[in-house]
């Protein structure tokens, strides 16, 4: 049995989780909290498995809710959010800095058309998270807890390459991940970074807004037709795939889900290996599933340089699991050496500036 406890202030809302994750055979609800501050001791008597997390709550919200569990008494937590609004999606992934897992939408109510998949995605969540092993988040990160600068000689440097492109797919356990590469690249990082993560409805402008907090590169959901420049992070928007048009313009497409999703990171890649071929790089991250495997095998075979993050660092090795097994990855790296992987990349890019990484062709669809 996976061992629940539900943190929701409405008593509704609350025993309306209750009920979902109490129909499963294999969860068990070991209690509830109703604030942050009954939640943080709940954890330490109960001793659950996983903890769904509301975010707005009194007394103590789920942030910081989050931030203690996470220094007292590590556990997986998801964060289970109602419709979201701008200061919402700013304490859920707040919640994620703290140590959160992943971000859900609020299964919809009886009636509702979308009631049984949406309760079925969040027990699914809670089962996968419940086999993630968490580690202790020190207290404000004292100068003596935070690591060392990593060692010249423990990273393989990659040589210089003209590549025009970066693209990334992520999605359980993506945000952190992603905002740790963003966060290490400057601002003169010289191409465009393509982004695509499988998140929540409602919460991508969040997401979008939270990256770019950390990025020095302007961080923004993609837009039809614009031009790709370098320099920038070009986010997928809900519902639409995010693909490359000749001319490395973006092209949003509201084609069918492919491995069920849309966004999905296949249709990005796939795009991108044909529009760029050989001057692209492709990162899959954590992530449940095979979204992406494939079509970054399709990237390698094209000549572009590919990257699976490694299973130590990943919440759920799925995405990157299976495209090193299929011979997709390059390069197998932890988050923290993606960043110096790509500054060395994009000295080729630097060398011969910006006319390397932007072509004047009519933008027409060619993904």
């Amino acid at each position: 049995m996976i061992r629940v406890l539900v943190v929701e202030d409405s008593p509704v809302v609350r025993q309306f989780l209750v009920h979902i994750l109490g129909s499963d055979p294999e969860l068990q609800v070991v209690g509830t909290a109703a604030d942050g501050e009954a939640a943080v001791e709940a954890v330490a008597l109960t001793r659950p498995d996983v903890v769904t997390m509301d975010v707005h709550m009194p007394k103590m919200d789920g942030y910081e809710a989050a931030r203690q569990i996470m220094e007292r008494h590590p556990t997986p937590i998801i964060v289970v959010s109602g419709t979201p609004d701008s200061a919402e999606t700013t304490k859920a992934f707040r919640a994620v800095e703290a140590g959160a897992l992943a971000v859900l939408e609020r299964p919809a109510g009886f009636g509702h058309p979308e009631q049984e998949a949406s309760a079925a995605n969040l027990v699914r969540t809670v089962k996968l998270m419940a086999e993630v092993k968490v580690i202790r988040r020190w207290p404000r990160a004292r100068p003596s807890d935070i690591a060392p600068p990593l060692s010249t000689r423990s990273y393989i440097k990659l040589p210089p390459t003209d590549i025009a492109v970066v693209a990334i797919g992520a999605s359980t356990g993506g945000p952190p991940v992603l905002q740790t590469i963003l966060s290490q690249l400057e601002p003169s990082f010289p191409v465009p970074v393509l982004v695509v993560q499988h998140i929540a409805t409602g919460f991508t402008e969040g997401f979008v807004e939270w990256l770019g907090q950390s990025s020095k590169l302007p961080v923004q959901l993609a837009a039809q037709g614009e031009d790709i420049l370098p320099g920038r992070v070009y986010v997928a928007p809900e519902a639409f795939h995010l693909k490359v048009a000749h001319g490395r313009k973006v092209c949003l497409s509201s084609e069918e889900p492919e491995n069920g999703l849309r966004p999905s990171v296949a249709a990005l890649f796939r795009s991108v290996a044909k529009v760029y071929g050989r001057q692209a790089t492709g990162i899959l991250l954590t992530g449940m599933g095979k979204d992406g495997a494939e079509e970054l095998r399709l990237m390698r075979e094209q000549g572009a340089l590919t990257i699976a993050q490694d299973r130590e660092s990943s919440i759920v090795h799925g995405m990157p699991g299976y495209a090193i097994s299929l011979g997709a990855a390059a390069y197998v790296l932890p988050p923290e050496r993606i960043p110096l992987a790509l500054k060395d990349l994009v000295a080729g890019a630097r060398r011969n500036g910006v006319c390397a990484i932007h072509s004047p062709d009519k933008c027409v669809e060619g993904a």
